[in-house]
């Protein structure tokens, strides 16, 4: 038997889990199907509610490093151009939730996992498709497509969105929303007309919004363009073309249309995110991140709840796994305590990320009273974010732990 933690999948949720676990002195494998780890977008927002644990984690300082610590999010009209509110993202905001707020491109992150999780010998594997687990008294066995298997402790299920493992707790589908996003990352000096390049800057409109900051210390400008497909509704099979795009921020005002241009045009992301469910574990595999709990990304905070997971996970399993022990029933204690922890907290954050796209998408009078309310909003009133961002059950671990 052996004590070694697998982990199906190689993106954010995976890599985190991995170094969590590793720097508990456990020995950790990732099976990563592509030939190397890489994050495939641009830019990446996260809250503090990620940041306190990238700190625990030791890797911050190199976040930051590799990011942009924007001062303020701001929140504007995007048909004209008026400003609605903001939130400040600086030191009264740091102090108050005990962590910053970063932004930086997704492959950087990437490459600081990837980094920490070898400095703290974590293996990690490539060109392995996990495609089936089987849980026995003694351990867990993990198949992969090209005839290679292992023989571990658990599983731990980081394969995304569209997860091949969930299907052992349940046969749903992606839902989609309709909606896709057009990306770009680009030198800052090729970027369109844009805000302060201290600013994360969020225009709403109609059935889109565009959200833009600055990555790798202000020298790239990422931008990112949603909006709901007309095609999509009429049943089309192809949809979200880039004429659609076009057609649809035509209406917007003069900053917002500058942005477009600067845009991807070689590849779009249609937005999806599943039901909650109410379930994570089945025998020794235990789902994370998306595939867990894929959401849309109204309140950026998809890899932020990876993260999460991956600190709660760490978690119990040093409570109810002692190192060099793999007992079935220790097991068991230690993902069923995981999973009771994450599945109420990361279910309220999908179904209010679904909510919150709506707010910002509204027409007409619902636009006009949500304009209206936000721009009443005092600057210094975090009641929106408290309970995102503030500190909760694995937050107090964390300060256990420093």
């Amino acid at each position: 038997m052996t004590d070694e933690i697998l982990i199906a999948g190689g993106g954010i949720g995976g890599l985190t889990t991995a170094l969590a676990c590793a720097r508990s002195g456990r020995r950790v494998r990732v099976l990563e199907r592509s030939e190397e780890f890489a994050e495939i977008g641009a830019g990446l927002q996260l809250a503090p509610n990620a940041t306190r644990i990238l700190d625990r984690l030791g890797v911050l300082g190199r976040v930051i490093a590799a990011g942009v610590l924007p001062e303020r999010l701001v929140f504007n009209d995007a048909l004209t151009g008026d400003r609605l509110t903001h939130l400040d993202l600086g030191e009264p905001f740091r102090q108050r939730y005990g962590g910053p707020y970063v932004v930086l491109h997704r492959s950087d992150l990437l490459d600081i996992l990837v980094a920490a999780c070898r400095e703290h010998g974590v293996q990690l594997d490539n060109d392995r498709h996990v495609t089936g687990v089987t849980s026995r008294s003694d351990g867990v066995t993990v198949s992969c497509a090209d005839g290679t298997g292992y023989h571990g402790a658990l599983v731990v299920a980081a394969d995304g969105l569209r997860s091949g493992l969930r299907a052992l707790l349940s046969d749903d589908e992606p839902v989609c929303s309709g909606y896709v996003a057009y990306r770009g990352a680009v030198p800052i000096e090729e970027a369109g007309a844009h805000g302060a390049l201290t600013d994360v800057v969020v225009w709403l409109g109609p059935g889109l919004h565009l959200v833009q900051y600055p990555l790798r210390g202000g020298r790239m400008y990422n931008q990112v363009a949603v909006f709901r497909s007309r095609r999509f509704a009429e049943g089309h099979a192809d949809w979200g073309l880039p004429g659609e795009l076009d057609e649809a921020f035509s209406v917007t005002c003069d900053r917002v249309r500058a942005a477009v241009p600067a845009l991807w045009r070689d590849r779009r992301w249609p937005m999806s995110d599943r039901e909650p469910i109410g379930d994570w574990v089945a025998g020794r595999t235990a789902l994370l991140g998306d595939a867990a709990h894929p959401m849309l990304q109204y309140l950026a905070q998809g890899a932020c709840q990876a993260i999460e997971d991956a600190a709660a996970l760490a978690d119990a399993v040093d409570r109810h796994l002692p190192a060099g022990h793999g007992a079935a029933g220790d097991v068991d204690k230690a993902l069923r305590a995981y999973a009771a922890e994450r599945i109420p907290r990361t279910a309220r954050v999908q179904r209010t990320a679904r909510v919150w796209g709506d707010i910002w998408h509204v027409d007409g009078l619902a636009r006009d009273l949500r304009n209206a309310l936000f721009s009443r909003r005092e600057a210094g009133d975090f009641s929106d974010t408290d309970w995102l961002y503030g500190p909760g059950p694995t937050a107090s671990k964390e300060t256990a732990h420093a």
